[in-house]
């Protein structure tokens, strides 16, 4: 192989890596950057988008858009996260994915989430659903309970939905 070729491929070789790693960094489970991800894979997701809209998308008290909030419970000194959805051409799509900015959600609208690193992964992974994951106290939901029931195909998306975002799970979000 000629010279240069040879360390023009081993330097393209090397671009790439640096590449994939910039662009498939995993982000720490539930910090603000994983957060923003989730937003948009939300908005990728149609059991998601037409699957929550309507009805559910519209119960949001005049706010304009629904909370959803998030935390790793053994991640006991690092803040939540939150995603708000609200209703785009008639689609449940994600405007903001990030640090906590909602200091009081409504819970008769609102949803607060919270289960422990192990168990987000086993959501994600698709181990169990939302009925499992509440009857057997895996994962804390605060939120409009009769909302909740109606929803549970569209919540069980969306705990797949975190395992299918790249994340680390060995430290805690900052």
């Amino acid at each position: 192989m000629h010279a240069g070729f040879k360390r023009l491929v081993t330097l393209t070789g090397f671009g790439l890596s640096m590449l994939a790693g910039q662009v498939y960094a995993a982000q720490v489970l539930m910090s603000a950057e994983w957060a923003a991800q989730t937003c948009e894979a939300w908005n990728k997701d149609a059991s998601l988008t037409t699957g929550l809209a309507g009805k559910w998308i519209k119960n949001d008290h005049d706010q304009g858009y629904k909370v959803i909030q998030m935390y790793r419970t053994d991640c006991e000194s690092s803040p939540p996260v939150e995603i708000r959805i609200a209703d785009k051409d008639d689609n449940a799509k994600c405007i903001y994915g990030g640090k906590l900015e909602t200091a009081k959600p409504d819970f008769s609208v609102d949803y607060l989430m919270h289960a422990t690193t192990q168990r987000w992964v086993e959501m994600g992974a698709g181990d169990y659903g939302p009925m499992k994951a509440m009857l057997f106290g895996r994962l804390k939901l605060s939120g409009p309970r009769m909302e909740t029931i109606g929803i549970l195909g569209p919540l069980g998306s969306f705990l797949k939905l975190i395992g299918t975002v790249p994340s680390a799970t060995t430290g805690c979000p900052e």
